[in-house]
């Protein structure tokens, strides 16, 4: 299920764990330069985890080529295992996507996505 034993409860805790990038996008909620993940292009099966903790977020089964620059999914792997935050950042308003076992920021949700769901799960390959 998860890629460490605990989830850590402190930042320095992450630091240790993470890379500088990984930190600042899953932490922080940066974002990765379009077209510069290294999972956009992957069309293997299998299931996409959090960086960060390893959670189960999404299928190769619901991942799509969305033109956005980023590894998009119209659905997630299992209800609950992503969240939702309100992210006002850069004078908008979205839908943040966060990994619901350690909170780390994933990306946003559109809903300019395929059917069957309209969503469009826009997420970073460092997350």
């Amino acid at each position: 299920m998860s890629e460490h034993d605990t989830v850590p409860e402190h930042e320095d805790e992450w630091q240790e764990i993470l890379t500088e990038e990984e930190y600042k996008i899953l932490r922080e909620g940066d974002t990765e330069p379009r077209f510069s993940g290294e999972l956009l292009d992957i069309d293997e099966a299998g299931v996409f985890s959090c960086k960060a903790c390893g959670a189960e977020l999404f299928h190769s089964e619901q991942k799509y080529d969305s033109g956005s620059g980023w590894p998009s999914f119209f659905d997630v792997l299992e209800e609950g295992n992503v969240g939702t935050a309100v992210d006002t950042s850069h004078g908008m308003r979205r839908t943040e996507a966060i990994c619901a076992r350690c909170e780390s920021h994933l990306g946003h949700i559109f809903d300019d996505g395929p059917d069957p769901t309209g969503q469009r799960y826009c997420i970073n390959s460092a997350s």
